[in-house]
């Protein structure tokens, strides 16, 4: 018995040895939602194959499986002791648990929705009034636009309380099937993404130094995930110079609702510069008028339109043996009120990748930086055949450090005390 099997067991116990019978709630209408997600219909479905061969996300609970699942695209739904629970558990709907607790709690729950309701019906129709005025009897267009704004943010928190105490809500985002068209969904994943992901990616580009040797300032408000090929990279990682010679993909989650236009720029601050024994910036992507959405996260740079998108083309980064590793530094910027920027004019100006910075880019066409990412590349087995592949005019050089001569009382036999 594998140990998520001995652990569920007490549950298992408990769902089949209590009485459905005579508990509130339980034959009446659901309060919070109509429908219910019922198992019965994947098992008839899958029941013509065996499990091994065809196994339930929602059941599967030995590890092989969740990795032929994985392997199919497929994650597995909730936890393992739950799913290994569910698999002999009765065909009992979430919301009508026969637990007395867990209902008299529902109860409560939806009469407080029921008041948030009403609160934003009233809110909503305060709002569709006072849009019918006049600036002129509303006290001014900057008072108005002031008591609008105030109410419409109101509404917008009216409507995460009236379902972020829904258990059923509750249940499908952590099972990963949260609507983020709902903005619920969308705060729930924010919460979420603030509490460990986001510290861990202002940790990493304050650290490596990325802020401020790139952009003064970044507060990232949406979640950047970097791939190359299917590998999803952390920030900081090492990437291997033959696997960064095609463009990568993101995976960008807003948390906001409406579209947005964003310029995608990866820069890197690292090129050695032997003449002024320092470093240059060198860009090594450009792109704008990419939007973005809640519901539209899934961004390919080498899918880009090269036509009204892509201002300078993916370089593979290279480092040179004997330098630092350089620091790739992905940003994505929000585009000023979310308008589009004349291609033709940029992609005629911007024509320069070396010693290009991005500040004068923020501030030449007001760009607000709202996501980072960063992976490094240094030298490896690979990067020789890349460099030729690229026509990298430097290839062969190899870069060493000057020695620096201790001082005389530092040395070790100084000729002073021979």
């Amino acid at each position: 018995m594998a140990h998520c099997e001995r652990v569920s067991k007490p549950l298992l116990q408990c769902l089949r040895s209590t009485p459905t019978r005579g508990l509130p709630g339980l034959q009446s209408a659901r309060a919070f939602h109509s429908t219910s997600v019922a198992r019965e219909d994947a098992q008839v479905e899958t029941k013509s194959q065996p499990f091994h061969k065809s196994p339930d996300p929602e059941l599967v609970s030995s590890p092989r499986l969740e990795r032929r699942l994985m392997r199919q695209g497929l994650a597995p739904v909730g936890s393992r002791r739950r799913r290994a629970a569910l698999q002999n558990s009765p065909n009992v709907p979430f919301e009508q648990l026969p637990y007395q607790c867990f209902q008299e709690a529902r109860n409560i729950l939806q009469a407080d929705r029921i008041e948030k309701l009403k609160d934003i019906e009233r809110i909503r129709e305060r709002i569709a009034r006072y849009e019918t005025l006049s600036p002129e009897q509303a006290g001014g267009k900057q008072v108005q636009n002031s008591k609008l704004g105030a109410w419409k943010e109101h509404l917008e928190k009216l409507k995460i309380q009236a379902d972020i105490n829904d258990p059923i809500v509750k249940k499908k985002f952590e099972d990963g099937q949260g609507d983020m068209s709902k903005p619920i969904y969308r705060f729930l994943a924010d919460r979420k993404w603030r509490e460990y992901r986001r510290k861990i990616l202002v940790q990493r580009i304050t650290q490596m130094k990325v802020i401020p040797d790139v952009l003064p300032h970044c507060d990232p408000v949406v979640d950047a995930k970097l791939y190359f090929g299917r590998g999803l990279i952390q920030p900081g990682d090492f990437v291997d110079s033959k696997a960064s010679t095609t463009p990568p993909k993101l995976d960008v989650q807003m948390f906001e609702g409406g579209n947005k236009l964003v310029t995608i720029v990866v820069v890197d601050p690292d090129v050695p510069n032997m003449e002024k024994d320092g470093f240059d910036y060198r860009t090594h992507y450009l792109a704008v008028n990419v939007p973005l959405s809640a519901t539209s996260t899934k961004v390919d740079l080498s899918k880009l339109s090269t036509e009204s998108q892509v201002v300078l083309p993916w370089e593979p980064p290279v480092a040179q043996k004997g330098s630092p590793y350089h620091r790739l530094s992905l940003f994505i910027l929000e585009q000023n009120n979310s308008q589009p920027l004349d291609f033709a004019a940029i992609k005629a100006k911007e024509t320069e990748r070396h010693n290009m910075s991005l500040r004068p880019l923020q501030t030449r066409y007001h760009l607000k930086p709202i996501g980072a990412h960063l992976f490094r590349n240094q030298w490896d087995d690979n990067t020789l055949e890349v460099m030729k592949q690229i026509g990298y005019p430097e290839a062969d050089i190899e870069l060493r450090r000057k020695r620096v001569e201790p001082l005389p009382y530092k040395r070790r036999n100084p000729s002073t005390m021979r």
